[in-house]
């Protein structure tokens, strides 16, 4: 998900919303469900947040205690509220009616890791009360609130009655945030729903998302002797699609002179704060600053390049971190859109820039790798942005003698859907219970399941303009944003399915 770009063209080329009306049986349906099962909704959350379903490495999805009891929760709601369930391992799939043709919504189970000391309660507890109006939790937006709307909204609908001419299928994947192989695999053997919807971004309604890429560069340690300050360490970056908040670096031979020096410095900053610290001729510096999804890096505050330009006066020894430091502030800098680095930064009309953040440094005993996140929208070649990533690095180790090297980088290609019947259906019903006229179909900086299935679009559960929260470490949903997720929801399922 991403960096969301008002728009007014639409990528299907129509928009038909003012002619499109949504039936009484939807109003009807969704006005049910908000008055019947709000607090089933929020206790359905409640036991989904539960349980940490963060990825582990080399751990089947089968063979991880705490996915497999979060299935076994899934599948106890299901039952309760009278839909079919069938577990397939990486992908659980909950249904109502016996249709041949289905509409699918789209979902995932896991989620992203936590600091946990960031959090104000556990982060697998949901807490309805420090902030009040807020449900706070992970998973709350990105992925568990959307999938308990959607058992409610498909309640809602059996409860009415409503004659279904498609089967309405809710799929929740295990492995969204960290590897798609085996839905992609699921994908070749099994026979998908011709409509879909994924509940995984942003509304009105997402028809383009940008590519997810990550460039991995090395910097090699070296032990220079010097008696001047040099950079030991550096420090930053907890995964991948996380705008990181935090950063240390270490600085040795400091004394009193380069603390005030830096400490003058840091009052400058606004968004990100500097604690400093001088023990012997040790300087410690950890860098404070706002996490978000990387795909939206303007919502938050990068510690790792602020903690750079809070060093850019000196040129540091390169040495592995000084190099990095020095590194990031040619070539990077405080921008998001890797203007600095060579000739790679582009623009397209509907999908916006390339945004280009770094977001991990990796230790290890020989070097100190740096993952940068691109996310690249549609008009440059993947060819292209490779050999011009490759020329800047190039450039910039014979300029200052340096020995940078690229491991290899990954680069994801964009996605715009064309061909989705059903979108006038999903702008309407938004314009019916926002009271946004005229919406249209806009592009994210995310990358979503959409794109695995028969025209598919996303479809919220994040409201225009709003901060996303699904990656930082502070992930709510309101009650307010929650409650309207399920009015919408069951009209739109009302609506593909009748």
């Amino acid at each position: 998900m991403s960096l969301t770009l008002s728009t007014e063209v639409n990528a299907t080329g129509t928009n038909n919303t003012e002619s499109t009306q949504i039936s009484d049986s939807a109003k009807s349906t969704a006005d049910y469900a908000v008055a019947t099962y709000q607090q089933a909704m929020v206790d359905s959350l409640r036991e989904l947040v539960k349980h940490n379903t963060v990825a582990e490495d080399g751990v089947s999805v089968d063979d991880n205690p705490a996915h497999v009891a979060f299935k076994a929760e899934l599948k106890k709601q299901a039952q309760a509220l009278g839909l079919d369930y069938l577990d397939e391992g990486y992908v659980v799939v909950i249904g109502l009616g016996a249709q041949k043709e289905r509409v699918g919504i789209i979902t995932h189970g896991d989620v992203q890791p936590v600091n946990a000391a960031k959090w104000t309660k556990s982060p697998f507890e949901l807490d309805t009360t420090t902030e009040p109006g807020r449900l706070i939790g992970r998973g709350t937006e990105d992925d568990k609130g959307p999938i308990s709307t959607a058992l409610y909204a498909m309640k809602a609908i059996k409860d009415k009655n409503i004659t279904l001419n498609k089967r309405i299928e809710l799929y929740v994947y295990m492995a969204e945030e960290s590897d798609w192989e085996p839905l992609k695999a699921y994908i070749k053997t099994h026979d998908l729903p011709q409509t879909n919807i994924t509940i995984d971004a942003e509304y009105p309604v997402v028809t383009a998302e940008k590519g997810y890429g990550t460039v991995k560069l090395v910097f090699n340690k070296q032990e220079i002797p010097t008696i001047s300050p040099y950079i030991s360490a550096f420090s930053g970056g907890f995964f991948g699609s996380q705008i990181p908040e935090d950063a240390s670096v270490t600085i040795e031979n400091a004394n009193i002179v380069v603390l005030q020096r830096l400490m003058r410095k840091a009052r400058s900053y606004q968004g990100v704060s500097f604690d400093l610290e001088l023990k012997d001729s040790t300087l410690t510096i950890n860098a404070l600053g706002k996490s978000a999804h990387s795909s939206k890096p303007d919502e938050g505050v990068n510690a790792i390049p602020y903690l750079a330009d809070l060093l850019s006066n000196t040129r540091w020894e390169n040495n592995g971190p000084g190099t990095l430091v020095n590194f990031i502030n040619d070539n990077i800098g405080l921008g998001l859109e890797g203007k600095k680095f060579g000739n790679i930064a582009y623009h397209d009309d509907f999908m916006g820039p390339m945004t280009f953040s770094p977001t991990v440094i990796k230790q290890h005993d020989e070097n100190i790798e740096l993952n940068i996140n691109l996310r690249r929208p549609q008009g440059k070649s993947k060819q292209a942005l490779t050999t011009e990533i490759h020329q800047a690095v190039q450039n910039w180790n014979n300029k200052f003698d340096a020995n940078v090297k690229e491991l290899e980088h990954y680069i994801g290609d964009p996605f715009v859907q064309k061909d989705a019947p059903h979108i006038d259906t999903l702008l309407a019903v938004f314009s019916h219970f926002t009271g946004i006229k005229d919406a249209k179909p806009i592009a994210i900086g995310g990358g979503t399941n959409s794109r695995l299935f028969p025209n598919a679009v996303s479809f919220g559960p994040s409201m225009p303009n709003n901060k996303y929260t699904g990656h930082s470490e502070h992930e709510f949903i309101t009650m307010e944003q929650f409650i309207l997720n399920l009015k919408m929801y069951t009209a739109v399922l009302v609506e593909l399915a009748k």
